[in-house]
C-alpha cells in the first residue's frame, strides 16, 4: 500500500493487514494534516476529516461481512460507531448489505429478514442511504451466463446532519472493468454561500388589485425619500 500510495501522489496512508483468509484494508488521502485516526478493526477504519474550506466531519470506511450468517457483526459495528462521536458523519464502501429486494437482480431472492436487518441497523445508527448516479448496481458475476447476477454492496451513508452540511454532495457509479466491483465516488460539494443569489419573485396577480400601484409607490417613497 506504500507503493500505491506512492504512485498516486497521496501523502496520507492508513491500513489494516489481513488476518488469516481475513481482508486487509486501507484508507489513503491526498494531504497529511486532511484525516486523523478515530479508530479501527479489520472491517472499518474511522477518521475525522479536515479540508481546507469546509467543516470538520466524519468518515468511516466499512468492509462489511460477507458472511450471512455473521451479518449481525457489521450491522453491530454501524451502531456502534454512531455513539462514537457527534460529528456529521458518512459511511462508505462495501457493505456487503441490501436495503431492499431490488438491489439485486438475476439469482434467488436475498432473504428479507437480513434486508429487515440492515435497514433496522441503519435506523438505529440514523443513517441515510445515498442515492447512487449512474448504474445502480456496484457488483457483478457470471456475465454471459444464465446464472449472471447485479447486486449494490457498495455504498454510502450519511447522517441527515451530513447532507445537510453537503446538501449538493453527489455519489457516482464509475463502472470499472477490472474487478467484480464497481468503484464510487463521493464529491462532498457545499453550497457556496458567497455565490447564493436570492430569487425575485413577483405575482402578477398583484397587477389587478387597484391599489397595487399606490401601495408601491408608498412603500418607495418611505424607503427612499424620493417620488418616482
Amino acid at each position: 500500500m506504500k507503493w500505491v500510495r506512492v504512485q498516486l501522489g497521496f501523502e496520507g496512508l492508513f491500513a489494516v493487514d489481513p488476518i488469516g483468509r481475513s481482508v486487509g484494508i486501507a484508507l489513503l488521502w491526498k494531504e497529511r494534516d486532511q484525516a486523523k485516526l478515530i479508530s479501527f478493526s479489520q472491517n472499518h477504519i474511522d477518521v475525522e476529516v479536515m479540508i481546507e474550506g469546509m467543516n470538520k466531519w466524519r468518515l468511516s470506511g466499512v468492509y462489511g461481512e460477507p458472511n450471512r450468517g455473521k451479518k449481525h457483526k457489521t450491522w453491530d459495528l454501524l451502531q456502534y460507531l454512531a455513539r462514537d462521536s457527534n460529528l456529521t458523519w458518512c459511511v462508505m464502501g462495501d457493505l456487503n448489505n441490501v436495503t431492499s429486494a431490488t438491489d439485486k437482480i438475476g439469482g434467488l431472492l436475498y432473504p428479507q429478514w437480513l434486508i429487515d436487518g440492515f435497514n433496522d441497523a441503519l435506523q438505529d445508527a440514523g443513517l441515510i442511504d445515498m442515492n447512487i448516479v449512474g448504474h445502480q448496481y456496484t457488483w457483478e458475476r457470471g456475465v454471459g451466463m444464465d446464472k449472471w447476477m447485479e447486486v449494490r454492496l457498495d455504498r454510502a451513508l450519511t447522517t441527515s446532519a451530513w447532507l445537510n452540511e453537503f446538501s449538493v454532495a453527489k455519489l457516482y457509479n464509475l463502472e470499472g472493468v477490472a474487478s467484480y466491483h464497481s468503484p464510487i465516488l463521493l464529491v462532498p460539494k457545499q453550497v457556496s454561500k458567497t455565490n447564493y443569489m436570492p430569487r425575485f419573485r413577483f405575482e402578477n396577480a398583484w397587477c389587478l388589485d387597484p391599489m397595487c400601484a399606490q401601495l408601491v409607490q408608498d412603500g418607495w417613497d418611505n424607503e427612499s425619500g424620493i417620488n418616482i
